[in-house]
């Protein structure tokens, strides 16, 4: 049934006029719970939306809250139970909040929490619905695991953080993260509507328990967030398991009847429909749109997209390397020669020494300037240096940038407005000081040799011989690489 009779019919039935005492202090505790979980109450979240430049920051700011009352800054903050310190003050705060009501409401003449619990469950779901559809997009469009650069493909398996190798595989099977994202996209579609509500939370239940306990299980850091909106959905399914029961397990025959508001009068309905209709719209329309520009078009992503030296690309072995006049024969243990070089399809060389290098344990983050993206640099060990370059193919130079430094937040802002950062006006300039452009030059007797020479950070003199090796890479690689470029200004 629908509409006016469907609502006549709810309000008799006599579940709906009177919830027992238990009921009652469990909705309390709920509704200040989840409500601490959805709505934002840090001051950076507030300063973020009324900062954003553009209409698709205002919409990820939206989208993208996350509950973060207290960080503990261990290793168990970030990956182990201390992650989830945030649920645990919020489970204080409403174990509290819900006493103190307890206790004034204990003259109240009040039957049942109908209308709080019908609006909950609408912000609940939406919460869901806006969060997974943005969490999908960047699946749907493989931005969340991009496909293995050349040098993690040459990276040895024991170099691997756990979770840089877990999002390496997915990575590598990119149609399925794009079915992962478009599930994503349904499922979060499915909460929008009423008679869909189960579906929906049924498969991101379903979707996201197994991506949370992945990332328990390989150190991904992005468990707490998946398992909330496990916990969001289990909250929305609560209404709905009695019938369930009974009619799957029992056998018997179910009447369901959950309370809804009145919306038949004609300016109701339409506030109604059109307010749902518009965020529909927003979020799976407009800011599908965005992400699609940002993918395809505008380069934002976690890996660089500037076009690297033409034709070059491959696994380097280093023929020659001549250190300030002196030719350094190849060790494994030499913490100065070159053990071998990768360059990538885009503007990034990698060299491997005998060397220890911080280990970067983000998941790497979306930019705009190339020398800024380090998802291919990330959860790896290995003496692996990467370099950010630029070309000047007239005179045959490339000006390169160390991508493992520290940049300043000031610099980042700065560098992280076009995708090619303009290295060689900046050489020479106190900017260009700051970073440490390099200058080398470079040669291409054949296809597959490339010659450096210049001076490395150390301000040593250097002459490396790279000759490409012929290898394979795994099946789809050529399929990806032709499917995914971009086109700049």
């Amino acid at each position: 049934m629908a509409g006016s009779n469907l609502t006549v019919l709810e309000r008799q039935d006599s579940r709906y006029q009177t919830w027992s005492n238990v009921e009652k202090i469990a909705f309390r505790f709920a509704f200040v719970f989840f409500i601490l979980l959805i709505i934002p109450v840090q001051s950076e979240w507030y300063v973020r939306l009324f900062s954003a430049e553009t209409f698709y920051n205002i919409l990820s700011a939206i989208s993208g809250t996350r509950l973060n009352f207290i960080h503990i800054p261990t290793e168990s903050g970030r990956w182990g139970a201390a992650s989830f310190a945030s649920w645990g003050l919020a489970t204080l705060i409403a174990l509290l909040v819900a006493a103190i009501w307890t206790i004034l409401s204990r003259n109240s003449k009040r039957k049942e929490y109908n209308v709080l619990y019908y609006w909950l469950g609408v912000i609940v779901r939406y919460r869901i619905a806006l969060g997974l559809i943005a969490f999908g997009y960047i699946k749907f469009f493989p931005m969340q695991m991009p496909f293995p650069s050349i040098s993690n493909l040459n990276t040895e398996f024991g170099d691997y953080a756990p979770f840089k190798l877990y999002w390496q595989i997915v990575g590598v099977s990119f149609r399925y993260e794009s079915f992962l994202g478009f599930l994503e996209i349904a499922a979060g579609t499915l909460l929008f509507f009423r008679k869909t509500i189960v579906l929906g939370a049924i498969i991101n239940a379903g979707v996201l328990f197994n991506i949370a306990h992945a990332n328990l299980g390989y150190d991904g850091a992005v468990h707490v967030y998946a398992s909330y909106f496990v916990l969001l959905s289990l909250f929305l399914l609560m209404q709905y398991f009695p019938n369930i029961w009974k009619l799957f397990i029992k056998r018997e025959t179910v009447t369901p009847y959950y309370y809804r508001p009145d919306f038949s009068g004609k300016t109701k309905k339409y506030v109604h429909l059109g307010t749902k209709a518009t965020i529909i719209v927003l979020f799976i329309v407009v800011y599908g749109y965005f992400r699609y520009d940002r993918f395809y078009n505008q380069g934002i992503l976690k890996e660089p997209v500037v076009p690297g030296l033409s034709g070059a690309a491959g696994h380097y072995n280093i023929s020659s390397f001549v250190l300030n006049g002196d030719t350094l024969p190849y060790s494994p243990h030499d913490s100065l020669r070159w053990h071998d070089a990768v360059f990538e399809r885009y503007s990034t060389l990698v060299y491997k020494v005998k060397k220890d290098i911080d280990i970067a344990v983000g998941n790497g983050t979306p930019s705009v300037g190339d020398i800024l993206k380090d998802y291919e640099l990330t959860g790896r060990a290995g003496g692996k240096t990467y370099l950010y370059y630029e070309i000047d193919s007239a005179t045959h130079k490339l000006y390169l940038v160390d991508k493992n430094q520290k940049f300043s937040k000031e610099l980042r802002k700065r560098l992280d407005k076009e995708n090619s950062i303009g290295l060689k006006e900046l050489y020479g300039t106190s900017t260009g000081d700051s970073i440490n452009i390099l200058l080398w030059s470079y040669e291409r007797p054949d296809k597959d040799r490339v010659v450096l020479s210049g001076k490395d950070v150390n301000k040593d003199s250097i002459t490396v011989v790279l000759d490409r090796l012929d290898e394979s890479y795994l099946t789809g690689k050529e399929w990806y690489m032709e499917n995914n470029k971009f086109t700049y200004n």
